[in-house]
């Protein structure tokens, strides 16, 4: 996985994100409407997608999109 990637996906599970808008350094809150029912999108994506389970502190604590993308890493660098 590769953030390039990683973004292209999230781009596609959100509909208010337009296509190429996000960039590593976006901060979710001003991208999106970063609700608790997008974090349980996000949620649900990533483990369908990564089938990594992330909980709801590690998802509070990220602020940008790459906070984002090292977090699901994490989680696959221990599953390898």
């Amino acid at each position: 996985m590769n953030i390039s990637d990683f973004i292209a996906k999230v781009e596609a599970e959100f509909e208010d994100v337009e296509p190429g808008t996000l960039t590593p350094t976006t901060i979710l809150k001003e991208a999106f409407t970063w609700d608790s029912v997008n974090a349980l999108i996000f949620l649900a994506h990533v483990n369908v997608e990564y089938d990594v389970e992330i909980s709801a502190n590690e998802l509070i604590e990220a602020v940008s999109i790459n906070d984002l993308y090292e977090l699901v890493e994490s989680k696959l660098i221990k599953i390898a």
